[in-house]
């Protein structure tokens, strides 16, 4: 059996035989809200179930996009509080939009950083809508959030755990590196092996100089739980390169995890195929119970 599927068969084994206590349920409210960061206000929206089990905020990608909603909905189903808000710059947030559509470096260390700001000010205005204050709140986030998780997490210890669809686990110059080789071909993966894309990430020259972010360093003062779940076939971030890093952290001991999905590419949560979102849930239903268990016998 191939590593992948094995993951997968894994996880799922290890996970339906959770308590029955976890249940989907149509019935939620939606309550827009606005707070501060950095001198700007910032809008979004809280989705919250009856009896909630897990809380967590949603971190953009890269795009300018407004709140999750359509996501947001899909994880307030399963049970999750859910906040979400248009990024810095975008719908009915203040502050400026940066990102290659507007000209302008948006995984530049300093912008990164005022986004784990923003992300950092949700945590904290969303745990004052939360009744019961012993639900853990995670942050869930896609590709950029990469980095901008970690960075969030380890400032905030409110933070308990977090779940990353096709995020890095390298530094942003690499990124480049491999994006600007693939160069959005679908195809790439046809004609190029994992030694050829390693060698341009390792050694191509930057066409950018900027400082570059390096979430290992992040990474490396965690001890939460993590949950990556990746595309084989992705063309915007080099997976088996981060796979490689995450387990140099797991045979440090951190309790990070992953899933490969081999015949995905990078939108591992938008995909028609459902079992990277399903497989998220079930991990985030596992963990949750094991931080309140722990909270409890304390």
């Amino acid at each position: 059996m191939n590593k992948p599927l094995f993951s997968i068969l894994f996880l799922w084994l290890s996970l339906i035989f959770l308590p029955k206590i976890f249940s989907q349920s149509t019935d939620f409210t939606i309550k827009d809200v606005k707070f501060e960061s950095q001198g700007i206000t910032l809008a979004g929206s809280i989705l919250m179930p009856k009896n909630p089990f897990a809380a967590v905020v949603i971190i953009h990608g890269s795009d300018p996009v407004k709140r999750e909603m359509e996501f947001a909905k899909r994880l307030v189903k399963e049970g999750i509080a859910v906040l979400t808000y248009d990024k810095r710059g975008v719908g009915e947030s203040g502050g400026v939009y940066v990102g290659p559509s507007v000209g302008t470096n948006n995984i530049d260390t300093t912008n990164l950083n005022l986004l784990s700001h923003d992300a950092n000010a949700a945590v904290n205005t969303f745990r004052t809508y939360l009744k019961d204050k012993k639900i853990p709140i995670g942050l869930v986030g896609f590709s950029q959030a990469g980095w901008i998780i970690p960075i969030t997490a380890s400032k905030n210890p409110q933070i308990e755990f977090m779940v990353l669809f096709s995020c890095p686990t390298i530094t942003t110059l690499e990124q480049l590196r491999f994006q600007f080789y693939t160069n959005g071909n679908n195809n790439f993966w046809v004609n190029h092996t994992e030694a050829d894309a390693r060698e341009h990430t390792k050694n191509d020259p930057d066409r950018y100089q900027f400082v570059a972010t390096d979430p290992k360093i992040s990474l490396n003062t965690l001890s939460i739980p993590g949950l990556w779940l990746f595309g084989e076939k992705d063309i915007q971030i080099p997976v088996k390169m981060c796979i490689e890093q995450l387990n140099k952290f797991k045979v440090q001991g951190k309790p990070f995890e992953y899933t490969l999905f081999s015949a995905l590419g990078h939108n591992t949560v938008f995909d028609s195929d459902t079992a990277p979102f399903d497989i998220s849930i079930q991990w985030i239903k596992q963990k949750t119970l094991n931080i309140k268990k722990s909270k409890v016998s304390k």
